[in-house]
């Protein structure tokens, strides 16, 4: 585990020493400001090192070492990350997770993680890596690293289907919008349409259920998740396949590791020249978006959508919607 605390305690030390010295004899006034500079320049550094504390990780070589690295997945969220009837962890970003350990030789322990803890998760070093779904923002890339990416997504919206909302002008001031804690959705939603009220849930398992229940007039999330919810469940339909910009979904690792990083980025350049991540959804994603969708979502050795792909991505959901309408 990466941790600081040579200059930390080395700042406290002096602090003590300092304190001490002032108590234990008379000084002049010059050496008693000399002293007092002194003892805030090392409470200064002590504080700085304290704060640098709080965010650890392990480097690649402690995560060789250790034969284990932990990888933060979601259990509830097919066909991305879910845990099956065997009580074992499946999904796009499991399968990619099983080959990362794979290549690394060690063993694997999925976490199960929320959205909204992604982040926490990495911070505090409860994981390695998290494979969770996880879209690429600016704001989130201030807290934590992203390699590169290796899927791309979008933002959509589902109702019922007999009240379907085709723009977010339809929703009333009385109406409510579901949405997962710590999402683009929310965080899109919050910023662009403020009127809108959320309702908001930390699990996908309670969000489903509710927007079943019919405690909201809509669910926003990821395009992929809501088509999929609409094509696997009768009676809704997403009739906002596409809101906001086209983005990608990449892995995440803690500020600063850069090892862990480093190593994620050849990965993914080295499964592109054998096509995995087309393995992968031809496995996980085939049943439910279907063969059309394929090379559209999937991103291979980190190359990432283009503009003319990027539309292509929004057309995909328009796609998906129609073919769903007409059966």
């Amino acid at each position: 585990m990466k941790k600081k605390f040579t200059k930390a305690t080395a700042a406290l030390l002096a602090l003590t020493l300092v304190g001490a010295s002032l108590a234990g004899c008379g000084s002049s006034a010059s050496e008693n400001t000399d002293a007092a500079e002194t003892a805030a320049s090392a409470q200064s550094e002590a504080a700085a090192e304290a704060s640098s504390e709080k965010v650890v990780y392990r480097t690649l070589d402690e995560i060789k070492e250790s034969g284990t690295i932990n990888i933060g997945v979601f259990s509830d969220k097919s066909p991305f990350g879910y845990v099956d009837e065997n009580g074992d962890y499946q999904g796009y970003d499991v399968y990619f997770g099983n080959r990362i350990g794979e290549d690394l030789g060690v063993e694997i322990n999925y976490v199960n993680t929320e959205a909204a803890n992604r982040i926490e998760y990495l911070q505090t070093g409860k994981v390695d890596i998290i494979l969770a779904n996880f879209t690429v923002t600016e704001e989130r890339a201030q807290e934590v690293d992203f390699a590169l990416p290796y899927m791309n997504v979008a933002l959509g919206v589902i109702s019922p289907d007999d009240a379907v909302i085709e723009s977010l002008d339809q929703i009333g001031a009385d109406d409510q919008v579901i949405v997962i804690s710590g999402t683009t959705a929310e965080t899109y939603l919050e910023k662009n349409n403020p009127e809108i009220k959320l309702q908001k849930y930390d699990a996908y398992a309670e969000a489903k259920t509710a927007f079943v229940n019919g405690n909201a007039v809509a669910w926003a999330n990821d395009n992929t998740e809501v088509i999929a919810f609409a094509n696997e469940n009768e009676g809704y339909t997403v009739g906002i396949p596409s809101l906001g910009s086209a983005d990608t979904i990449a892995p995440a690792v803690t500020k600063g590791n850069e090892t862990l990083l480093n190593w994620l980025n050849d990965e993914i350049k080295a499964l592109g020249n054998e096509n995995f991540f087309h393995a992968d959804y031809e496995a996980t994603l085939l049943d439910t978006y279907g063969a059309d969708y394929e090379d559209t979502l999937v991103v291979e050795g980190g190359q990432a959508a283009g503009a003319e792909e990027a539309e292509a991505v929004e057309s995909v959901s328009v796609a998906a919607v129609s073919a769903d309408s007409s059966k």
